[in-house]
């Protein structure tokens, strides 16, 4: 997400009064010279914008290191002397917590704590619970104390991430090539589309998209699709394994930009699909739709960590650096990728009002909508897929998730993508 803002005099100028109001002025960081972060995580949050705004604001480098998903927990578990900052998902705690190597955060210390959504701190939106199977960020978010290797049940004054960014995912298809509806899951595997549909090679991702369509088939109901017995992991690769053989896919893609570009192709026209890789398909004027499904939404939620070896000047920093990505700019930044910020009102101060009606409210836009390089995403009158914020994250049904037969699930997931 290497671009470039080009953000108004107007926009600056909200960013500057919201970081003001939530009493987040940088100088302090400012007074005490120079620190640098390292700041381990995929790359999804680390963008160069980012980077340089943090120096601007609060004489923080960031040092962005980039690794894979495994990475993330590999190094969080074996190298917690490797970073400051941790970009974790919800779902890798259960692989991580569990090392010690991580340390509670501590909510006095986060100045927007009350603000954060409530998606984190009670599992619900407008008051309504949300889909919690597999790893559901309420199930993940606090430690009984600041060392803590098990979760708590219920809120406490630790907390294990501060979230960041999330997402409710969904299948996306090439309207233009299927002429009709697509309302479920279960049309993945419809043999209308063989040879044309494409499935996320990531196992503990994947296989979540593969239980929403074995559910949305009627074969069999999950008592909890994150966290599948051996048997069901055995339903759903025979499920699979079955379409596969029968030439049902075309590819199983494992990078963003090969997504991407099977759907611009047309090489497939229905498939796993990232939102940011849709709109990268529209930005190029092709047709592309991220389609709401009756059965819901399979969710995902990051967040900042810190290990337990972080202390004083560092550890300060790092709390500093927290506090901004919370107060704003940072928020209004993603909001205009397609993804949600943590804490949403922060986020609105940073954002035009056209801009906040399109991406959060569901409302047709009122000019072209733009992505934070300038680029046109959608031209003037255009609704969001899936509608507002509340409409979308209302109709999660699932989470990313380890299940508790973490390793003979990918056993029997890389069986399936050898057969």
């Amino acid at each position: 997400m290497d671009t470039t803002i080009r953000a108004g005099r107007r926009q600056l100028l909200q960013g500057a009064a919201g970081l003001a109001a939530a009493g987040l002025a940088a100088p302090a960081v400012h007074a005490q010279g120079a620190v640098t972060l390292r700041y381990v995580g995929t790359a999804v949050n680390q963008s160069k914008e980012i980077k340089d705004k943090v120096k601007e604001d609060l004489g923080i480098t960031l040092e962005y290191v980039p690794v894979t998903s495994d990475d993330v927990v590999r190094r969080a578990v074996t190298q917690p002397n490797s970073f400051d900052v941790l970009d974790s998902e919800y779902w890798m705690l259960k692989k991580i917590i569990p090392s010690g190597n991580l340390q509670g955060m501590d909510a006095r210390r986060i100045k927007l704590v009350d603000e954060i959504t409530p998606v984190f701190t009670k599992g619900e939106i407008a008051g309504k619970k949300i889909g919690d199977q597999g790893t559901a960020p309420m199930k993940v978010s606090y430690l009984p104390t600041q060392n803590g290797k098990s979760f708590a049940t219920s809120p406490t004054q630790w907390l294990t991430l501060i979230p960041t960014t999330y997402n409710a995912d969904t299948l996306g298809i090439r309207p233009d090539k299927i002429n009709r509806p697509i309302t479920s899951w279960a049309e993945l595997l419809n043999p209308e589309f063989k040879g044309k549909a494409s499935l996320l090679n990531i196992p503990s991702i994947g296989i979540m998209d593969a239980a929403m369509v074995v559910e949305a088939t009627g074969q069999h109901k999950y008592a909890d699709k994150g966290n599948m017995t051996r048997a069901e992991i055995d339903l759903t690769m025979k499920v699979l394994t079955e379409a596969k053989r029968a030439g049902q896919f075309r590819a199983f893609w494992k990078d963003f930009n090969e997504s991407v570009n099977l759907m611009a192709s047309g090489e497939t026209v229905i498939q796993s699909m990232w939102s940011p890789a849709v709109t990268a398909v529209r930005s190029r004027g092709i047709p592309c739709t991220y389609q709401p499904l009756k059965e819901g939404y399979r969710a995902w939620a990051a967040g900042f960590g810190i290990p337990k070896t972080l202390t004083g000047r560092k550890l300060d920093a790092t709390y500093d650096f927290i506090n901004w990505f919370l107060s704003g700019w940072a928020g209004a930044y993603l909001n205009r990728q397609g993804y949600y910020s943590a804490v949403l009102s922060t986020a609105q101060k940073s954002m035009e009002a056209y801009e906040w009606d399109f991406w959060m409210l569901g409302k047709p836009a009122a000019q072209d909508i733009k992505a934070p390089d300038g680029t046109v995403l959608e031209k003037a009158g255009a609704v969001r897929d899936g509608g507002s914020y509340e409409a979308r994250m209302g109709a999660v049904a699932c989470w990313n998730a380890v299940m508790d037969e973490n390793d003979y699930m990918v056993r029997k997931w890389n069986e399936f993508i050898a057969a």
